[in-house]
């Protein structure tokens, strides 16, 4: 046990502690936020009213508890700590799990004295280790705020136990599918699936008469983002729900142990779809091999992409009415989106989060030639006439044609949505120039997750998951924070063109350009001087 805990801190040192960081960061940050933006009780309680007055705003955030500093923070970004606890937990999951089987590794190990039930009661282990640590250190940034003890324990607790509940569920998605990209796939669709019941079940509860608290519906509790916020810190700060968190991630752990003992190395207890005999003539390409393999994940990205171009310029008018409540938050909208009215402010602010989704999909696309190279099946493409250039080339070019697509399916939603809205032609063209250049800021995190390849091959995935993170922080959470503007500056999401009163100002959109030729030009010289490296 020892020695198979030692192995996966060694190889996961990085990775966690980077997911660990930006958590802690989010939860200190978070509080200088509130306190900056919203410093007083009047100016929360203003919020408060204007969010349950919106569904679709409630669906999004967390569940008011009332309008001290500390029950609006809990407010503002336990959602965000929660998910971010689950999504490190899922990852670890499968990585431990599924995607050792697939690179062989299981198969080794079981071969061993260790057996085949060690190696996931460490993953186990491991988990449960990560997630104690990153609730320990929210609890103490919070603290070291000068928050309630309580409330700051509960708030790191919740954060570890939900992060626990999708251990476990990664963990079962690993014994259900045969591939580590299926078993994350199937971990993040339930992610957002019970991210989206507990925000119907918010929105569908009693609002009490001060409009500072919501007493959820019953459909909260079929989800584990709902149990971490029924225990309310900073209010009742109830410690029980999130014990279901712990419990249910323990359940399922214990399961997926069992079920592994069922099944052969390998296998899955949901079969693989049978493939074709003879493929079709549109796969005699090895660009057409790259989209088959990542379709999927881009019609997933698309679809998140056009949800968030309907609700920028859906909600652009209601953001008026929301600021003449409370001036606070035209500007806190002011430092995110920078542009000029209130409602092209909130078309830039949507597309910012459209941009970030689209570099999403590129990194996931670019990665894959990662799990390509460590999985050996690399080898087998490029012992045809494809070079290695060609080969990463491929990679690039989907990735660049799925921003695209996620693009334009976003700025098609958001004409959709301008539908009767008095100032369409304005806010068409803030679509267009805002939209245009966040899909370059998205290229941007495709050279940069193509260096990284060709650089550092073993650290692709978690140096470019990173990467996207830090420039989220900076570039859409860093004036929320109250971070230093020019800290701002560090993320391509925050330089790219807007449109202000009807002025096009391009601000970085040259630099970004340059950013991405050369990256691409660097990424392909390096790679054809690259030899393939198996994983380890």
């Amino acid at each position: 046990m020892g020695a198979l805990l030692r192995q996966r801190l060694r190889r996961d040192w990085l990775q966690v502690l980077l997911w660990i960081l930006a958590t802690v960061l989010m939860a200190y940050a978070g509080y200088a936020g509130v306190t900056q933006s919203y410093a007083t009780h009047t100016d929360r309680v203003q919020v408060l009213s204007a969010v349950m007055a919106n569904p679709v705003i409630m669906m999004f955030r967390g569940l008011p508890s009332g309008a001290s500093e500390g029950q609006f923070l809990s407010f503002e970004i336990l959602p965000w700590l929660t998910m971010l606890a689950a999504l490190m937990s899922t990852f670890l999951a499968v990585r431990h799990t599924r995607g050792d089987e697939e690179a062989g590794r299981a198969e080794l190990v079981a071969a061993t004295p260790v057996g085949r039930a060690l190696p996931t009661i460490a993953t186990i282990i491991h988990g449960v280790a990560a997630n104690v640590v990153l609730g320990v250190l929210v609890a103490l940034a919070l603290i070291g705020s000068r928050l309630d003890a309580t409330g700051s324990w509960l708030m790191g607790a919740t954060s570890a136990t939900t992060g626990i509940a999708f251990l476990g569920i990664g963990l079962m998605a690993a014994q259900l599918m045969r591939t580590s990209r299926g078993a994350n796939a199937l971990t993040v669709w339930i992610l957002v699936g019970t991210f989206l019941v507990n925000g119907i079940g918010n929105v569908a509860g009693t609002p009490s008469d001060d409009l500072t608290r919501i007493t959820s519906s019953g459909l909260v509790w079929a989800s584990p983002f709902g149990w971490a916020e029924q225990a309310r810190p900073y209010d009742t700060d109830n410690g029980w729900p999130a014990l279901l968190g712990l419990a249910f991630g323990l359940v399922l752990a214990i399961v997926a142990v069992a079920l592994q003992s069922a099944r052969d190395i390998g296998e899955g207890f949901i079969p693989a779809r049978a493939g074709r005999v003879h493929a079709r003539p549109a796969l005699s390409t090895p660009h057409a091999l790259v989209w088959r393999l990542t379709n999927g994940a881009i019609v997933g990205w698309a679809i998140g992409g056009a949800l968030t171009g309907l609700l920028a310029t859906k909600l652009s008018g209601l953001a008026g009415q929301i600021s003449g409540q409370n001036p606070a938050v035209q500007q806190i909208l002011d430092k995110i989106g920078k542009a000029g009215n209130l409602e092209e402010t909130v078309v830039s602010v949507f597309f910012t989060m459209m941009g970030i989704l689209a570099a999403c999909a590129a990194v996931q696309i670019v990665a894959r030639a990662r799990q390509e190279e460590a999985h050996g099946t690399a080898e087998s493409v490029l012992a045809q006439p494809v070079g290695r250039v060609r080969w990463l080339l491929d990679y690039l070019l989907v990735a660049t044609f799925a921003i695209a697509i996620i693009v334009v399916a976003a700025m098609l939603a958001a004409y959709a949505g301008l539908a009767g809205n008095k100032d369409a032609s304005s806010l068409a063209q803030v679509v267009t120039v805002v939209g245009l250049g966040q899909g370059l800021a998205a290229c941007v995190f495709t050279v940069l997750t193509g260096l990284v390849f060709v650089l550092l091959p073993r650290g692709t995935v978690g140096i470019a998951w990173a990467l996207v993170l830090l420039a989220t922080l900076f570039g859409l959470f860093g004036p929320l924070f109250g971070l230093p503007e020019w800290t701002t500056r560090f993320s391509p999401f925050s330089v790219t063109p807007i449109v202000a009163n009807g002025d096009v100002d391009l601000r970085g959109t040259w630099w970004l350009a340059l950013a991405v030729a050369a990256g691409a030009a660097a990424a392909l010289a390096l790679m054809r001087r690259r030899e393939l490296q198996a994983a380890g």
